[in-house]
């Protein structure tokens, strides 16, 4: 029986997902809430900290690794994080704290699936990697030599706010034309909104679509929709041109994809590379793999969190 649990708690713009693990990665006991339903941190923590004391566990647990947008693992803070709703500086690691009355450790939240992957899914034998999570934003969680880069503030990383396109469209973090713009879920929404084609019943089928959701468009590109595949294709030759650009940084032997248009799988991965190849310098050309990931998109982030408590990795 192992001797070790932890509550992993992954914090996103648009759901938080949450995790009694144990140390073999086996989830005890799991349950989700809509983020936009908390509108103070404080009530999101009293939210979990009822369902994981149902379930049995709450007195039981070693440590909560915490995962979220603008996690600062140096402060505990998450700091003016674009796609929450709570604004500022929050000290998320020791409202856990006193309310669970146990250890806590925060990370930013693709970081967290960074140590997921390592540990559970497809960089278990790869030493430098970094992971893309498409979600309500876009996060990177850059491994060498099988250690999270934090950078001297806790803020490294961030490649979704790597500007692709110079005044371009307006991104959550008030500056015009990041990666996160195009190529987040949220991003693939604004291209449908935004971009032109000439398969015109298709574009009217798309837009058509109420509350559409990258979902919607990966569902539609695969149903034979041209306007929706042309979309996919800009999406991924944004998101290319930007590996390309971030293989002169760490020269990783993979970049890991988790969420939005990677729910497509290794042809949406494959069409990544294609493009990335096309940017790479001759140096970097075929050195680097781009992969969907080995977890379930909801479990990778929350088992890095636990990880961080259940293995020690920060």
């Amino acid at each position: 029986m192992d001797s070790k649990i932890a509550l992993g708690v992954d914090i996103g713009g648009t759901t938080v997902s949450f995790a009694v693990v144990n140390e073999s990665g086996d989830l005890l006991f799991q349950d989700v809430a809509k983020t936009k339903s908390f509108d103070t941190p404080d009530k999101m923590i009293d939210h979990i900290y009822h369902a994981v004391e149902q379930s049995g566990y709450a007195k039981r647990l070693d440590g909560i690794g915490v995962g979220a947008p603008n996690g600062n693992h140096f402060t505990g803070t998450i700091e003016y994080a674009p796609n929450l709703q709570w604004k500022g500086i929050i000290p998320l690691k020791q409202l856990f704290e006193d309310r669970f009355n146990c250890k806590t450790v925060l990370t930013n939240d693709a970081n967290a699936a960074a140590i997921g992957e390592m540990l559970f899914g497809k960089a278990k034998q790869l030493s430098n990697f970094v992971t893309i999570t498409l979600g309500t934003g876009l996060g990177s969680g850059i491994v060498v030599d099988r250690k999270i880069v934090y950078g001297a503030h806790g803020f490294a990383g961030e490649y979704g706010h790597i500007i692709v396109i110079p005044d371009g469209r307006t991104c959550g973090c008030g500056r015009k034309g990041c990666l996160e713009s195009y190529a987040s879920s949220t991003g693939v929404v604004k291209s449908i909104a935004e971009l032109d084609s000439v398969y015109e019943a298709d574009v009217k089928k798309l837009r058509a679509i109420s509350n559409l959701t990258s979902k919607d468009v990966a569902i539609e590109a695969q149903n034979g929709n041209e306007f929706a595949k042309e979309i996919i294709d800009y999406t991924a030759k944004i998101l290319g041109f930007s590996l390309a650009n971030f293989q002169c940084f760490s020269d990783p032997e993979a970049y890991v994809l988790f969420g939005g248009c990677a729910n497509l799988g290794q042809p949406f991965a494959d069409r990544v590379k294609q493009y990335m190849e096309d940017f790479n310098l001759n140096i970097y050309k075929g050195k680097a793999e781009v992969l969907i990931s080995g977890l379930q998109e909801e479990n990778a982030a929350v088992l890095g969190n636990a990880a961080m408590i259940l293995k020690d990795i920060i």
